[in-house]
């Protein structure tokens, strides 16, 4: 004999669950949903592994550091991705997921109750930041994507494919909403949130990509005169494990102990440390290593400089260079991989910026060295683009000299020898040289090719693979047409 049952005995629901309907009651709750999102950009699928990978990958800043690259990220860095290319859809559902956390609380602060009204605005501020940091990359990647502004409830709520002005337009509308809202800067135990300084430099960005300079220029002239930020004397103080959330720092993800969950975006405790060290270590994995094509872009003596740029043996490791607080030597017998071919010479040179050697010699190591997504610096230097674009080269080169004047770098002043400044093509030339050596390997030159080849801006073609109609965007996730039915084969992006 067995025992029947009522169908609807079966239909309970948890009284210790979350749902929409009893969460976002109170301020720590609504807190909480925002710091969701913010363990989205600290996971695997974003800050924590894939978003640099994708970004540094798609520009000419690396090469591969030999045959252990896996072979998702090669075909990237080749240029042969395929729509079913893994690290391409974590990437994607990075974004997607850290959107709807961040829709969700847009949707819901309403419902939060015993809440200041300034904190309210305050956190949806902060989500809406993100949710426009997310379509900011998403549009850049792979251009038109389907918007998604609302929490969906039904499978029948997917969207289609939105055009990029349509994103665009999203985005702007968001980060002007959250810079109303965002406070110039946090105390102590806030470090990390989205400030009025990040929202009005990522839509400097923004402007830039779409070409509106003076748009661009307006809101990074906000930043300048808000008296917040300043560069750092020390350049590589922007790269270590205890030097976050410096006065140069706009936005970055933070990290904060040993943990990294190879298996979970994010979770509590899942996210707290970085494998970016370990990926890019002379001594540890090594996956990518410098573009010989970046190590010829800084000045050299041999070159006919004025000076060497110091700013090469901040961002790379070479033989005969002392690590681990000077107690062990960088050499060939020690680096796995590939070689570079630097001044006539074959050697293998490293990436130093974002790695712990510094203070280690650890050939496994993963820790929490915060991820720079926007600094003053990169702010400085669009600013001059600005500049020279709407013809006012004086406060260009002005600018562009106070990021060489950091007392660290101390580069001689524009114009020098190989970089006259006396026309705007030649200020421009200068622009795309100082954001070259200045931000190398912090995510920003592929948004800057992206940016100078839809402008017709670049004296050729950076990228060796590139083929036009193409390799301008990545292919949708093969998963996402598949399984969203107002998308179709149609919908895929030219060349895939």
């Amino acid at each position: 004999m067995l025992p029947a049952c009522n169908k609807d005995s079966l239909e309970k629901i948890n009284p210790n669950g979350a749902t929409l309907e009893s969460f976002y009651k109170t301020p720590l709750e609504l807190t909480q949903a925002v710091n969701s999102a913010y363990a989205v950009l600290q996971g695997i699928n974003l800050g924590g592994r894939e978003y640099f990978f994708t970004h540094d990958m798609r520009s000419d800043d690396v090469a591969t550091g030999g045959g252990q690259l896996e072979a998702p990220r090669a075909q990237l860095l080749n240029g042969n991705q395929t729509p079913d290319n893994a690290l391409i859809n974590s990437v994607w559902n990075g974004f997607y997921v850290t959107i709807l956390r961040a829709n969700a609380v847009i949707e819901n602060a309403s419902k939060t109750e015993g809440i200041t009204e300034d904190l309210r605005a305050r956190l949806v501020g902060e989500a809406k930041f993100l949710r426009a940091w997310s379509y900011y990359n998403l549009v850049a990647l792979f251009g038109g994507v389907p918007m998604v502004v609302t929490v969906p409830k039904a499978f029948d709520e997917a969207q289609e494919r939105a055009s990029e002005t349509t994103v665009y337009q999203q985005i702007v509308t968001d980060l002007n909403d959250a810079q109303a809202s965002l406070p110039l800067s946090y105390s102590a135990t806030d470090k990390g949130r989205a400030t009025r300084g990040a929202a009005q430099s990522l839509l400097g960005k923004v402007y830039a990509q779409q070409g509106n300079y003076a748009a661009a220029k307006a809101e990074l002239d906000k930043v300048v005169t808000s008296n917040v930020y300043s560069l750092v004397a020390n350049y590589e103080d922007n790269f270590k494990e205890e030097t976050g959330f410096n006065a140069e720092s706009i936005f970055e993800i933070g990290y904060a102990g040993q943990t990294f969950n190879w298996g979970s975006a994010d979770g509590d405790g899942a996210s707290d440390a970085t494998v970016r060290t370990q990926e890019y270590s002379a001594i540890g994995w090594r996956n990518l290593i410098p573009s010989d094509g970046l190590l010829a872009e800084f000045e050299r003596v041999s070159k006919g400089d004025a000076k060497n740029d110091p700013r090469l043996g901040y961002n790379f490791y070479r033989n005969g260079d002392t690590f681990n607080n000077g107690n062990n030597v960088i050499s060939n017998t020690i680096v796995q991989g590939n070689e570079s071919n630097f001044e006539g010479n074959r050697e293998k040179i490293s990436w130093k910026k974002y790695t712990s050697l510094y203070k280690n010699n650890e050939t496994f190591y993963v820790g929490p060295m915060n991820l720079r997504i926007i600094r003053y610096a990169d702010v400085l230097l669009l600013l001059a683009e600005c500049e020279n674009e709407l013809d006012n080269p004086g406060r260009a080169i002005t600018l562009l000299n106070e990021v060489r004047s950091r007392p660290s770098v101390a580069m001689p002043p524009y114009p020098t020898t190989r970089f006259p400044v006396s026309t705007k093509t030649e200020i421009l030339r200068a622009v795309q040289h100082e954001r070259r050596v200045e931000l190398a390997g912090e995510q920003v030159r592929n948004f800057d090719i992206l940016r100078w080849r839809k402008q017709n801006k670049l004296a050729a073609e950076p990228i060796s693979y590139f083929q036009a109609g193409k390799h301008e965007l990545l292919p949708i996730p093969q998963g996402e047409i598949s399984n969203n039915p107002k998308l179709s084969q149609a919908n895929q992006n030219p060349g895939y």
